[in-house]
């Protein structure tokens, strides 16, 4: 999708999704020049968002509180089972099994949080162990698959600082 596209798309709704955000900053690193319009649709975006035209979404306004709980069961897990036999486990690879077995518990505030926590050691503690157990055993099983690529975070500072910023290093002199 082009920067034009996706300035278009962010005019119309009135947002800059995260994901507009990633694919505005891959275009750009990936490009050694920009064409002119894409140039003009950056300014566009930079406008609207100084002006409020278009609103750049969070990347995240909630949180899912089983994500959380999950981790946390599967570091004590792992720590155990590594103790008692020389592996390594992936913990990510791990809780992700076990999250996508779960339901998630989102939550806005830290009141909801608080709550869903509750909630979840109330009555889903056993099933986060159990579904935790489970991930262990099929990282044993699964076969190593090579030049596998891992989901980085990516560390994010203020959108229209960024915006900024990658106007000016993509500015002709």
């Amino acid at each position: 999708m082009s920067i034009q596209k996706i300035v278009e798309n962010a005019l119309q709704d009135g947002y800059l999704t995260p994901i507009m955000e990633e694919e505005v900053g891959r275009i750009c690193e990936s490009a050694t020049d920009l064409p002119m319009e894409e140039y003009m649709a950056l300014d566009r975006l930079m406008g609207a968002l100084l002006t409020g035209e278009v609103k750049a979404v969070a990347r995240k306004q909630f949180i899912n509180v089983m994500e959380e709980l999950v981790l946390n069961e599967a570091i004590n897990q792992v720590a155990e089972q590594e103790s008692k036999e020389s592996c390594h486990l992936d913990i990510g690879d791990i809780a992700a099994y076990a999250l996508n077995r779960l339901p998630p518990l989102y939550a806005t505030t830290h009141e909801g949080a608080d709550y869903q926590r509750r909630r979840a050691k109330e009555e889903l503690q056993t099933l986060i162990a159990q579904q935790v157990r489970e991930g262990i055993q099929r990282y044993f099983e699964r076969p190593n698959i090579p030049n596998r690529r891992p989901i980085e975070q990516q560390q994010r500072g203020d959108i229209l600082q960024n915006m900024t910023d990658m106007l000016k290093s993509l500015a002709p002199d």
